[in-house]
């Protein structure tokens, strides 16, 4: 009972005296100088391209394994349910061995996102923007270089709106898909509940992971999944098809609109960002 207060007491305490860190410097030239800056960005290179290598064979394999022009088991192969838990898997894997160096983003809407909140500056954010796609480029293009043949007949992993729907359709699953991937980043990486939950650092890439897992499951007949505007890309250009292009803005506009809504609820919702905004204008006196 004793340590039952305690604990409370102890919560109350961190929750009432924790203050939120400051937001980062919107320009951020200064990070032009230093060296974390420059690791953080081969850090994001290397993390895209190991995630678009291993997640776009296991696409391609799977289409192999089951071309019914090869008298393939149609049931065979890892089947959605695998290639869900690829994309997942190696978001897990690379958040958890990057987070400490780069953040661990590996996607142009979680840095847009985190923009947005002032997280990152905007020359960080349009850095690891580039090197994502590059690093998506350079992943693809080592699948296209050791399975040629295969790359090119079960269309190089490239996401494409699937037949039977709207352009609408594929833009909204998009936009949630991206919406629910980028809300579980910020929750996952509160620094609020950070300072409370000391456990929640530890376990932050799961949820991240697993959120991709999940919202592959739903979107994977729709659109491919993209919820990644490096990987959409990075798979188009090595690809380059027309197929590949037509819809390709679909993928950008999608997981942008869905990483700011994402920001704007985490942080004026659930931070409750406008009610102190709006208190702190209320409580200046005026002259």
């Amino acid at each position: 009972m004793g340590k039952d207060q305690e604990v409370t007491e102890h919560s109350e305490y961190s929750t009432k005296d924790y203050q939120d860190p400051p937001p980062a410097a919107f320009i951020g030239t200064d990070e032009l100088t230093k060296w974390s800056f420059y690791r953080a960005l081969i850090a994001e290179f290397i993390a895209t391209l190991l995630f678009l290598y291993i997640t776009v064979l296991t696409v391609i394999g799977y289409k192999s394994q089951t071309d019914p022009t090869k008298n393939a088991d149609e049931c065979g192969g890892v089947g959605i349910l695998g290639i869900a838990w690829a994309f997942g898997g190696m978001i897990f894997i690379l958040v958890y061995c990057t987070a400490g160096i780069s953040g661990g983003h590996i996607n142009p809407a979680v840095t847009f996102g985190l923009f947005l909140a002032r997280k990152v500056s905007l020359i960080r954010a349009v850095m690891y923007m580039v090197a994502q796609c590059l690093g998506a480029i350079c992943g693809v293009g080592l699948v296209k270089a050791f399975q040629r043949a295969y790359y090119v007949r079960y269309g190089g992993g490239a996401n494409t709106l699937a037949d039977g729907y709207s352009k609408g359709t594929g833009l909204a699953a998009e936009i949630i898909g991206t919406f629910v991937l980028v809300y579980t980043v910020f929750s996952a990486t509160d620094p609020k509940r950070n300072a409370r939950d000391s456990h929640v650092p530890v376990l932050a890439p799961l949820p991240i992971g697993f959120a991709v897992f999940m919202v592959h499951l739903a979107t994977i007949p729709i659109t491919g999944t993209g919820i990644n505007p490096a990987r959409s890309f990075g798979a188009a250009v090595i690809y380059n098809k027309e197929k590949a292009w037509d819809d390709q803005w679909i993928f950008w506009v999608g997981p942008f609109i869905g990483a700011a809504i994402a920001a704007a609820y985490h942080q004026y919702i659930l931070r409750a960002g406008a009610i102190k905004a709006l208190s702190s204008f209320r409580s200046t006196p005026h002259a």
